[in-house]
């Protein structure tokens, strides 16, 4: 079976290196979902402003997969320890598809893009290729009792952004808030721990420099690409 994308994410997340490790860790984040000329239907989104979440179907669209590795090393767990595949939300998978839950902001009819899906707390690469979208149905999707198994270790895990001189203070004010919520998801590998390391994370057109010492990042530097 072949399948298609229906649509294609916009956002500020140019590079894969600082993305949101999961949705909804990035609330400011706004991104834009432009459907394809052939769906591009306003009957397709009927009554869609009726919910408040989405789930996106996508692809792994810069993951390369070559051949079946039955485990992965999630990066949360320092990188050394392995866990079945299908036990994971690695990007190296069999068919290289996504789940992503989103909050629906808002719908926006366009001239030369037909309407648009404005949605919140997206964790996906600017470009990433979408190939359906369904309604999130609390009655159903929602499990509060439901185990995270080794993921639970990391659930609340955040650095203490510190930035005295106000270096972000150069970001408009919609990327300076996701930049803080980005910085504190600590987008390092969680095998290095370097305090001397210097890391870059590009958010629209700006590189931000920062390291990592215990619980506490240290913005470096911010740098205007163009």
């Amino acid at each position: 079976m072949e399948i298609k994308p229906v649509a294609y994410i916009h956002n500020c997340f140019t590079d894969k290196f600082g993305i949101p490790r999961q949705s909804g860790r990035s609330p400011e984040t706004v991104s834009e979902i432009v459907f394809e000329p052939g769906y591009r239907v306003p009957e397709a989104l009927r009554e869609i402003e009726g919910f408040s979440h989405l789930w996106l179907i996508f692809g792994f669209s810069k993951a390369e997969y070559k051949t079946f590795s039955p485990t992965v090393r999630p990066p949360r767990l320092g990188g050394n320890r392995r866990v079945g595949v299908f036990a994971s939300r690695s990007p190296f998978r069999p068919n290289s598809l996504g789940l992503s839950s989103v909050r629906l902001l808002g719908t926006e009819k366009t001239n030369d893009r037909g309407i648009i899906l404005k949605v919140g707390g997206a964790d996906l690469l600017d470009g990433t290729p979408i190939y359906d979208i369904k309604p999130y149905l609390s009655f159903s999707d929602s499990h509060p009792d439901a185990k995270n198994g080794y993921a639970d270790a990391e659930a609340g895990h955040r650095l203490k952004v510190c930035d005295p001189d106000g270096i972000l203070d150069v970001l408009p004010e919609n990327l300076k808030k996701i930049a803080l919520e980005c910085l504190s998801d600590d987008p390092r590998p969680s095998y290095i721990d370097d305090p001397e390391r210097i890391f870059s994370m590009t958010l629209s057109d700006y590189d931000i420099s920062f390291c990592v010492g215990g619980d506490k990042l240290s913005v470096r530097e911010v740098r205007k690409l163009k």
